[in-house]
């Protein structure tokens, strides 16, 4: 599988009064079920002052508590041992505050889908046009007066970004079936089925089942990029690992794989920063 990963930092335990930042006065809770489940494995609440969502996940193999920053989902990640309590992981987090804060302000701003926004699709710069259309519901790429490429998404203009969200959905598993079928071929296997999803913190995925998961932003990327993401969860078909024999079947079918590999590593994470607006579902 292909993951992402976001900014982590290990810190030793310091005992300093958490009320800073854990009251209820500093925090507005996403989800009250997490708060009364005081025994979760993880829980999520959000941090009002600067906006951005706090997990606090507990791991029996942790043996002290790490703090990092998801730059795909603007999520502030605490990892705590079992035996550690939350006032703990609260006196943690704001002992570190002002780093979490220098991370946050690094990350790329979001670019929500909006009229007359630009955003790639399949690595070439696109324009959004709301077009308010009521004859047709069929999205639709074409030129504008300058030869610019842009997606005319019709309908009511509030439900166009979802509808927006939709569509590039299922260009995405358009495009993924395709090249999922093609390196399958080659290597004489077969995906069991395809599913296309908002993942947070792979491109790709293959069960044991024989079942593959992509992320719908690989259709933002250049067309290369999701063909070699294709094969790298095909070639995990037959080779569950990423041992040699798994890179040679990923060459065999992908020969040029290096280069889709490097793009997904420098530019892969600002795909991250285009979507509807956070909160909304699609």
């Amino acid at each position: 599988m292909l993951h992402w990963s976001g900014t982590r930092v290990p810190y030793s335990l310091h005992r300093h009064d958490a009320r800073q930042l854990w009251g209820p006065g500093r925090l507005g809770i996403k989800n009250k079920r997490h708060v009364a489940e005081l025994s979760s494995q993880s829980r999520a609440v959000r941090l009002e002052d600067i906006g951005a969502q706090l997990e606090v996940r507990r791991h029996p193999s942790a043996r002290r508590l790490t703090l990092r920053v998801s730059r795909t989902r603007r999520a502030v990640i605490v990892t705590l041992p079992l035996q550690c309590d939350l006032d703990e992981a609260g006196t943690f987090l704001n002992r570190h505050i002002d780093w979490v804060r220098a991370r946050l302000d690094s990350l790329p701003n979001h670019i929500p889908f909006e009229d007359e926004v630009a955003m790639p699709l399949r690595g070439e710069a696109h324009r959004i046009a709301f077009t308010g259309a009521a004859r047709t519901r069929i999205i639709s790429v074409e030129c504008d007066a300058r030869s610019h490429p842009t997606i005319l998404v019709p309908g009511p203009k509030d439900l166009a970004a979802a509808r927006l969200t939709r569509w590039l959905f299922d260009q995405a598993k358009s495009d993924l079936e395709k090249s999922v079928a093609e390196h399958a071929a080659r290597l004489s296997l077969k995906a069991k089925r395809i599913t296309i999803r908002d993942q947070t913190s792979r491109w790709g995925s293959c069960s044991t089942t024989g079942s593959l998961s992509f992320s719908w932003r690989l259709i933002l990327a250049p067309s290369f990029v999701l063909d070699y993401v294709a094969a790298h969860e095909v070639a995990h078909l037959a080779e569950m690992n990423h041992g040699p024999r798994f890179w040679a079947l990923v060459k065999k079918i992908r020969p040029e794989f290096e280069a889709a590999k490097q793009w997904l590593q420098v530019r892969g994470p600002d795909l991250h920063r285009y979507g509807p607006d956070h909160g909304r579902n699609h």
